[in-house]
């Protein structure tokens, strides 16, 4: 007999957030044939509920309503309901989201829609209370108008939803401009990016605030163009920000997804492979330019997280960790005073929370979110420490916390693997490889880069989604887009050939199946894939880098490395239906305008030669890794296949190393310096690059 007292069609999905809601009482479906036949049938509106795992707000909607049986009721009487995960169907919460933010001007998740059965939206909102409060009205009462504006007026719904529909359709037309491109563009971002910061705490605008990782990235490339000192400091101050703050886990290093309020200090707990991947990139593009050790360590720390708690036994990475624990948003991070003594003494403890911030009061409801609250410099000059000495004791006081801490019930981790957001971690362990010169980023991105090839790229198309054995559901090009980028950076990490070998071959399969002959740009969904009521394009960065960014960016490096111009074409195509776009909005398109700077900004060949087992060689690839250089690819002559590479790559015509000696090659559409053969003549050569 079931331990459940009820049990829904959402009892044999794969996603955790779909099981999460397969004993609720509402009659759930996953969105498919069978749910949206039945509407047509039955002509009854769909209630469709979109949200995911790590999401606090979706678990207080499903307690507060989902597991009421009153509600249910009436929703299993006069609705046919669908619950989606947001990051498994990308495709149905962008149009539908797009749809509430019509109607209402705002957005988030939990998402509420509700759709006529030809799966037309009529309605919609985020979380809803049961009953009204807040200033919110409650579900049970929105239900109840719309069952009767469906019997009573559902000529003046149907009206509605078309008209709506309509207008998503508007949203996802594009028409090239011809816009010059030219320095005006980034110089519009960067005023944007400048009035939004904060001077004080860092980051832009106020609570809540995001990382923005991508566009401090931006911000750096363009710093490294022009040397604007103002551009690192806004980058500097958010690094510095975040990481001192309640937004990083102090004791198990990684990053919270956003912080409610403006200085970073009390986060929103969930944990997103994402955020942690993107910013871990950031920070080591940070520790490149300016030296600063404290931004390696900060990356280090968040590779060494995710290692420890996001990596699956085959090799991929988990999705996300839940906010709460034991029924309470951030128990597991959060401190008492009294806690902390016993652990490391009264003594050793007065110090520790002298520097954490952490009292008898709390900083946060009773409570002590950890987070540097003053430089540690200030703290060794008061009480009298070498700054060293410090650093090892709060160390040491940290593994202790974290020790005792590793004991408490964590929270929940969806243990999904998706192909895009593993395509930005692989990417983040790559450059941790290449700036750290830790060889187990780069065994992480190898494990991870065979696990995808393996089980997420079948036949002639990528899967989106892995979990328990089991791949599905079509990728999108956001999965694509990501996946060719990661088995980019791995090659320009490992220089195994098959790998540059797969990122063409999947890169031609990603043209076949989302490239728009009409328009000459991208489409987010396939070819082949099922019908919805509009086939999206959104080009605007959003929790990841957009599909279409990351598609240009590819082909930029792909056209590079193969010679192929025709896909230095597309990107063209492809950047110019959106130069209006960026015109009017820059800060939504942080990964386009790091892109527009590759197509603008003469990139780089660079080659490596010599014999891979020497010393020599091994330096020079060290020393290209560890300068900042943006706009480049990076390849190595290997003199075991160089027939073979040569036919496919003619960047590396003629730079094979005949008598050994390990050189680099510099060249500028393939047009080459003389090679260096020291390390100190490419560091002249990259000095030569950032005088400004």
């Amino acid at each position: 007999m079931s331990e459940f007292k009820y049990s829904n069609q959402l009892i044999n999905e794969i996603s955790p957030y779909l099981l999460q809601h397969a004993h609720n009482p509402v009659n759930w479906y996953p969105w498919g044939e069978e749910a949206l036949q039945l509407a047509r049938k039955l002509v009854k509106p769909i209630f469709l509920s979109i949200g995911y795992s790590a999401c606090h707000w979706c678990h207080v909607m499903e307690h507060e309503s989902f597991e009421n049986e009153e509600i249910a009721e009436i929703l299993n009487e006069n609705f046919i309901s669908i619950k989606a995960d947001r990051e498994e169907r990308p495709d149905i919460d962008e149009i539908y989201m797009t749809a509430v933010q019509l109607m209402t001007k705002s957005g988030g998740w939990p998402l509420s829609v509700w759709l006529t059965p030809d799966l037309e939206p009529f309605f919609g909102g985020t979380y809803f209370p049961p009953e009204d409060r807040w200033g919110r009205v409650g579900f049970r009462k929105i239900l109840l108008q719309i069952i009767q504006l469906w019997q009573q007026r559902r000529g003046d719904v149907l009206k509605s939803a078309n008209q709506l529909t309509a207008s998503l359709y508007q949203v996802n037309q594009v028409q090239s401009v011809d816009i010059q491109l030219d320095q005006s563009l980034w110089k519009s971002a960067f005023k944007s990016a400048d009035q939004r910061f904060d001077e004080r705490h860092g980051g832009f605008g106020s609570a809540p605030k995001f990382p923005q990782a991508m566009e401090l990235s931006f911000l750096q490339r363009y710093n490294f163009h022009t040397g604007e000192k103002r551009m690192l400091e806004i980058v500097e101050k958010s690094l510095q920000g975040m990481a001192t703050g309640g937004i990083y886990d102090q004791l198990g290093g990684g990053f919270h997804r956003y912080s409610t309020d403006e200085r970073w200090l009390v986060p929103h707990f969930e944990k997103m492979l994402y955020d942690n991947a993107l910013l871990t990139i950031t920070y080591l593009e940070a520790y490149q330019t300016t030296k600063n050790t404290d931004y390696a360590d900060i990356a280090r720390a968040t590779m060494d997280y995710v290692l420890r708690e996001m990596t699956s036994s085959e090799g991929g990475f988990y999705s996300s960790q839940d906010a709460d624990s034991e029924g309470e948003e951030g128990k597991f991070y959060v401190w008492q005073k009294d806690e902390i003594e016993s652990v490391l003494g009264k003594e050793e403890a007065s110090l520790f929370c002298d520097v954490y911030d952490v009292s008898k009061e709390g900083n946060w409801e009773g409570k002590n979110i950890l987070h540097l609250r003053r430089s540690l410099e200030g703290v060794a000059k008061e009480y009298r420490l070498p700054l060293s000495e410090l650093k090892e004791r709060l160390e040491d006081d940290r593994q202790k916390l974290f020790e005792v801490r590793s004991r408490r019930v964590p929270p929940g981790t969806d243990d999904k693997i998706l192909t895009d957001w593993n395509g930005l971690m692989i990417s983040a362990f790559c450059k941790g490889y290449q700036v750290l010169g830790d060889r187990k980023c780069l065994v992480a991105a190898q494990k991870a880069v065979d696990f995808l090839l393996k089980k997420l790229y079948i036949g002639d198309r990528i899967l989106k989604t892995y979990r328990n054995g089991k791949s599905h559901l079509n990728g999108y090009l956001s999965d694509y887009a990501l996946l060719i980028g990661a088995l980019i950076d791995y090659y320009e990490s490992s220089f195994q050939w098959t790998d540059l070998e797969k990122a063409i071959e999947i890169n031609q399969l990603m043209l076949q199946k989302f490239w728009d002959e009409t328009s000459n740009g991208f489409y987010f969904t396939p070819v082949d894939h099922e019908r919805l009521i509009v086939r999206t394009r959104n080009p605007y960065d959003n929790a990841i880098p957009a599909g279409n960014s990351v598609a240009v960016h590819n082909l930029l490096k792909l056209s590079q490395f193969t010679g192929d111009f025709t896909l230095k074409e597309k990107a063209e195509q492809a950047i110019k239906l959106y130069l209006s776009k960026i015109q009017r909005s820059p800060s939504g398109f942080a990964v386009l305008l790091s892109t527009l700077d590759y197509f603008w900004g003469k990139p780089k060949e660079i080659v490596i030669a010599g014999d891979r087992k020497s010393e020599k060689t091994q330096e020079m690839m060290a020393t290209v890794h560890e300068h900042y250089l943006p706009n480049k690819i990076l390849a190595y002559a290997d003199p075991s296949l160089l027939n073979k590479e040569e036919k496919l790559l003619p960047v590396l015509e003629g730079k094979v190393s005949t008598d050994g000696q390990a050189k680099i090659f510099v060249c500028e559409n393939y047009a080459c310096q003389s090679p260096f053969t020291t390390r100190q003549e490419f560091e002249n050569f990259y000095d030569s690059l950032i005088q400004h």
